[in-house]
């Protein structure tokens, strides 16, 4: 969902899947450049991030990606064995377009980029939520986004049986709406507007280069660039939710395919 653009979450998400290798082999598909779509045989979604607005409709590949998640929305919803259903992770742009495509939200454009390391805060169901188990209340983030998600649908949320499960931080002294940074949208659907797979290690190295750096401080600010190195820095914060999030979804799912060795 990168668009062709240099990133790191992909590179960061195939880290990731390759600690899982012995139960998992997985594919790689570029959505948006090369029109590359999964078909329903797979076990495992991951719906990475990527830029631009979620709802500009310019590629071969946008009609075709609401089909695919329509289509995996009716095969869970069809489908009585549970090791038979489809495990999906949305992530930023494709959780912005899964709400949308779901009728639980309405898709924005933010004022100001949010760029860097946050805390978000857990809903009542989040608080219930096996995924963030271990998580504190609030967690840390990493987020990069130009869209947002706001004014939930609470009958479509209650018609689906979907769940908030964190909103972004309280702006002091600004009196604007929460995003949804989190949802379950059913037992096999999840997805964050954040980015769970951000690997501290690698977004320090990456963030630590003069050009990138530099880049960063002129447009978001030296104060905002300290404190999301300093939050990558830290064990207790960016490290604990990419420890925490993306491994129990996997986890989870490998164990409702009945995947896990003998």
């Amino acid at each position: 969902m990168y668009n062709g653009e240099s990133n790191r979450g992909i590179p960061m998400l195939k880290s990731m899947l390759a600690r899982y290798a012995n139960v998992l082999r997985f594919d790689h598909f570029d959505v948006r450049v090369k029109n590359e779509l999964p078909d329903l045989s797979y076990d495992i979604y991951l719906f990475s991030g990527g830029p631009g607005d979620p709802l500009e409709a310019g590629g071969a590949w946008f009609n075709p990606f609401f089909q695919l998640m329509e289509g995996l929305w009716q095969l869970n919803k069809n489908t009585v064995e549970p090791d038979q259903k489809k495990h999906v992770f949305f992530i930023c742009h494709s959780f912005q377009m899964a709400c949308h495509h779901f009728g639980l939200g309405a898709v924005s454009q933010r004022a100001k980029m949010s760029f860097g390391t946050y805390p978000v805060h857990k809903t009542h169901y989040g608080k219930e939520e096996a995924f963030f188990e271990g998580l504190p209340d609030p967690f840390y983030i990493a987020d990069f986004r130009r869209f947002q998600v706001l004014q939930p649908n609470r009958e479509r949320f209650h018609a689906m049986g979907a769940k908030i499960l964190c909103l972004e931080t309280l702006a002091p002294h600004v009196h604007t709406e929460r995003a949804l940074m989190a949802v379950r949208f059913s037992p096999e659907m999840f997805g964050t507007q954040f980015h769970p797979e951000a690997d501290p290690a690698g977004l320090l190295e990456y963030f630590r280069e003069p050009e990138r750096k530099n880049s960063i401080v002129e447009e978001h600010g030296e104060a905002r660039y300290f404190r999301m190195m300093h939050d990558l820095a830290s064990p207790l914060k960016i490290q604990r939710t990419y420890d925490t999030v993306i491994p129990s979804f996997l986890e989870n799912a490998v164990e409702q395919l009945t995947l896990l060795p003998a």
